[in-house]
């Protein structure tokens, strides 16, 4: 028990999250350098045309230089094991993004220093605060020409609505930009561009009002001290307390293609970021220290290996300890199954791994037995809450080019909806698949999969529908009666649950006040089909 109490609170498992290029890939390759798991870097310029960025693994990733799937990496910092969960920072990204955070334990946010807060960020906060992830905040390409800092920190505030706390500050931006004083440890460091910032010292300034800062910054000595001066008269310092609870965010701003300001914000993450805490299941909360293994499947990836046809359960570990050959029950379908090949990632590389912990991240090869949200355990019966199915906002018909493949594309669409890549309904007045996304560029991603891995030649096209909520009733009656006299509109899921598709949201509110009895879902538990959730 104590060597598990060590190793558990070593660890820091974090998603990080952002809007389409702010730079979260290149900070994440940065985060890898500092751990000594990658030795280069691919610079951003060249993703499309020598190199990809190590975490991008799919071919469409590749064609168009974006992240669309989740990487799980694992690295050493300091005395820390460190888990980071990649998420897709495209506008059209998957639920897979939101799904992810409910497996981490913080957050690191990225913002473009230009851009400020933009919507995707929105979306994912909202996320965050189902749990009250802590989330820290890293400013990017200070490097650059952007908004004044302290107008960064009121956008993040007034459209997240989490008190911001800088824990470093810039020396100017684009051509001026000298570099960053560190407020955590009142040390600043200065920058050059494309030099090398991974061992550099900062220089220790306890007191501003010396000389040395005017002999260093020049004229911008001034600013900084003027700088410095505000925002400790108007922001809120930090607050342990309030950061682990999700309300404040610690800021440090920098330049990740640079490598700049990356390590303290390392530093502080490290430090102060919360290790692996207790998990709600149904019955009750189960504490990382406990002796017997727990965890939960919160992702599925098919085809990492595309010659073998792989299929690969990522399992956070919520208790215990994970060893070789160690037997679990499965609690969904009750059988017990041995852990003999259980895998840990660094992006597109994987090893087998002998043990882990909780906040461990391992890859459990899976032949459609395992599904998103499922339990295993050595003992009790449990089951993790938190692991929801997205009421998608997207929704297109599936057209197959060949009958002779109809076959496969069930084969493939059951594969593809297990990922949680995209959801598939199917009318209960008809025989079409619909698929259902909260990004569009799902619906290419699911097409080129289907081609590329099932060789189903097929191609969708656009339905009238605008709105999904799952339905449920306590009274079997009512609810249908509900499915009768909206027949037209009820389909089914991939796990057999009921869902109410409908053309807006206005005909969405007509059919609430309707029908009193029936409970309208946006989020679904998965594996759980009567399991209600907030409208």
């Amino acid at each position: 028990m104590r060597n598990n109490k060590k190793e558990v609170d070593r660890r820091r498992t974090f998603g990080i999250i952002s809007h389409p290029d702010a730079g979260k890939t290149t900070l994440t390759e940065k985060l890898l350098l500092y751990g000594g798991a990658i030795q280069q870097a691919g610079a951003v310029k060249a993703r499309k045309a020598e190199r990809y960025a190590t975490s991008d693994w799919m071919a469409v990733e590749k064609e168009r230089g974006i992240s669309v799937t989740t990487s799980v990496m694992k690295f050493n910092y300091r005395d820390f094991e460190i888990n980071l969960l990649d998420t897709p920072g495209h506008q059209d990204f998957s639920e897979d993004t939101y799904r992810v955070l409910t497996a981490v334990d913080s957050a690191l946010m990225v913002i473009d220093n230009a851009k400020g807060v933009e919507l995707q960020t929105e979306k994912l906060m909202e996320v965050c605060r189902m749990r009250n992830t802590p989330i820290m905040t890293f400013i990017n390409k200070l490097d650059r020409e952007g908004m004044a800092p302290l107008d960064i920190l009121d956008d993040i505030e007034s459209k997240l609505q989490i008190e911001c706390t800088p824990l470093s500050w810039p020396v100017g931006m684009g051509k001026r930009f000298k570099g960053v004083y560190n407020l955590y440890k009142k040390e600043l460091h200065l920058f050059a561009p494309g030099g090398e910032t991974r061992h550099r010292e900062g220089i220790l300034i306890n007191d501003l009002s010396v000389s040395t800062l005017d002999e260093i910054l020049g004229s911008q000595a001034d600013e900084l001290r003027a700088d410095i001066e505000l925002i400790e008269g108007v922001a809120d310092p930090f607050d342990l307390g309030h950061y682990l609870k999700g309300n404040q965010t610690p800021v440090f701003f920098g330049s990740a293609i640079n490598n700049f300001g990356v390590k303290e914000m390392l530093d502080a993450f490290v430090e102060t970021a919360p290790a692996p805490g207790s998990r709600a299941s149904v019955t009750r909360d189960v504490s990382p220290y406990e002796e017997p293994f727990s965890g939960f499947a919160f992702k599925i990836q098919a085809n990492m290996n595309p010659a073998h046809r792989d299929r690969i359960a990522f399992i956070r570990i919520c208790s215990g300890k994970f060893t070789r050959g160690m037997k679990a029950v499965h609690h969904r379908i009750g059988k017990d199954v041995t852990f003999s090949n259980a895998t840990i990632f660094m992006a597109n590389a994987c090893e087998n791994v002998a043990e882990a912990y909780p906040g461990d991240i391992i890859g459990i090869h899976n032949h459609g037995t395992i599904k998103i949200g499922d339990t295993f355990s050595e003992k009790e019966l449990l089951k993790f809450c938190g692991i929801p199915n997205f009421a998608p906002e997207f929704f297109r018909k599936v057209i197959l080019k060949n009958p002779m493949k109809a076959k496969h594309l069930q084969k493939g669409l059951t594969h593809l909806a297990e990922e949680g890549v995209v959801q598939v309904f199917r009318p209960v007045a008809g025989n079409d698949y619909i698929l259902g996304a909260v990004g569009l560029l799902q619906f290419d991603i699911t097409m080129a999969r289907l081609t590329s891995e099932y060789g189903v030649d097929a191609v969708y096209e656009p339905v009238d529908y605008h709105v999904a909520r799952w339905v449920a009733s306590d009274d079997p009656k009512k609810m249908a009666d509900f499915e009768q006299k909206n027949r037209s509109n009820i389909a089914v899921d991939a796990e057999g649950a009921r869902a109410y598709l409908t053309t807006s949201e206005w005909q969405l509110d007509y059919c609430i006040k309707e029908w009193p009895g029936i409970a309208f879902n946006k989020t679904r538990e998965i594996s759980e089909k009567d399991l209600l959730f907030q409208k």
